[in-house]
């Protein structure tokens, strides 16, 4: 599949992006404010994909190298639309709407990406690449053109507002116990 890609084979192409859309769509989704956003990022990403497909030398998993570009993307895509610098105070988190799945068999932790995705852009964007994606505050420092201690500062407060509004919500009862996860900087 790989090797039809590089040769330019629009079947092996449909087949890389089948493959692997499914599970890159909600990847972009943790980052956008809404489908038709996630789903253009997803487009844009695979573009990147298949024009740099050449340069991944075998090194780790192809997914997580098709994962990379995809978060990648996503950032940049939220950089050039000056959407990262966008944040609310912690004492409107309270206020901040969150839709809740009315099916009641929906698991926490959709409900707790849910709540994620409500959070604003710059929040929800360090708490994804921090606590999600696995980066160092440095290295998101770096991405997002930003402080490493600014990357810190959003992601506490991304932290404290996500536990409220979970709270509030009732999705959870003790954000210690239950988002260990979301474990201090």
């Amino acid at each position: 599949m790989i090797q039809g890609c590089l040769r330019k084979d629009s079947l092996s192409q449909r087949e890389l992006y089948n493959h692997f859309s499914p599970r890159m769509l909600p990847v972009c989704y943790r980052y956008a404010g809404n489908r038709e956003d996630a789903e253009d990022m997803l487009q844009e990403g695979f573009i990147k994909v298949f024009t740099q497909l050449h340069t991944f030398v075998g090194k780790g998993a192809f997914e997580g190298w098709v994962r990379r570009i995809i978060v990648h993307t996503c950032i940049n895509i939220l950089k050039k639309n000056k959407k990262f610098n966008e944040s609310v105070g912690l004492e409107y988190a309270e206020s901040k709407p969150v839709t809740e799945e009315s099916v009641a068999s929906v698991m926490q932790g959709r409900q707790v990406l849910e709540c994620i995705r409500q959070l604003p852009t710059g929040y929800r964007t360090v708490l994804n690449l921090y606590a999600i994606e696995g980066y160092s505050h440095k290295e998101i420092g770096e991405l997002l053109e930003i402080g490493d201690s600014t990357s810190r500062s959003q992601y506490t407060r991304a932290r404290t507002l996500l536990e409220n509004v979970l709270v509030k919500k009732q999705i959870i009862k003790d954000p210690s116990t239950e988002l260990k996860w979301l474990a201090a900087s």
